[in-house]
């Protein structure tokens, strides 16, 4: 068994250059790894989970989709909006939202206090991050996000 308290995982923010996408993640499989020792052989986790905090007026990150990920986020204190394809649904304390892979999403705090939830996630071991509002991917083994151009299926293959 591996037991940790939320008190003994640090907080780490993450920011865009103009604020715009702000988040608090408390990051506890990580921790609970660090305070309990790595029985997997640095192998990742099969999921992740964390405590996220999202202050007024911030997103979570931009509006993405995942290839193969599935995402989970439960609504604990605070207000806000989901943003999906079908548009944006307001959120509370209480509320439960999935995305499926395919399913492009972002976290919006409409409140005028910080949005707390938990992020539950599994962590495929290949998944792409499409973001439809700036038409890049995030793929596997590249270190920044790409901009993919359409060509024809042979072209520079003969």
């Amino acid at each position: 068994m591996k037991k940790i308290n939320l008190a003994a995982v640090p907080a780490t923010e993450a920011r865009s250059p103009k604020g715009r996408f702000r988040v608090y993640n408390q990051d506890i499989l990580t921790a609970m790894r660090q305070t309990n020792g790595d029985r997997l052989g640095g192998l990742p986790f099969p999921f992740e989970v964390k405590l996220i905090r999202l202050p007024p007026r911030a997103a979570n990150g931009p509006y993405r989709s995942h290839s193969a990920r599935w995402v989970f986020y439960q609504i604990i204190t605070g207000r806000g909006q989901v943003r999906t394809p079908a548009g944006t649904t307001d959120l509370r304390e209480g509320d439960c939202i999935m995305h499926p892979p395919g399913e492009a999403h972002q976290l919006l705090n409409t409140g005028a206090v910080d949005l707390l939830c938990h992020f539950i996630t599994d962590n495929p071991a290949s998944d792409a991050c499409y973001f439809p509002d700036s038409n890049k991917w995030s793929l596997p083994g590249h270190a920044k996000p790409v901009r993919v151009q359409p060509t024809e299926l042979y072209d520079g293959e003969e």
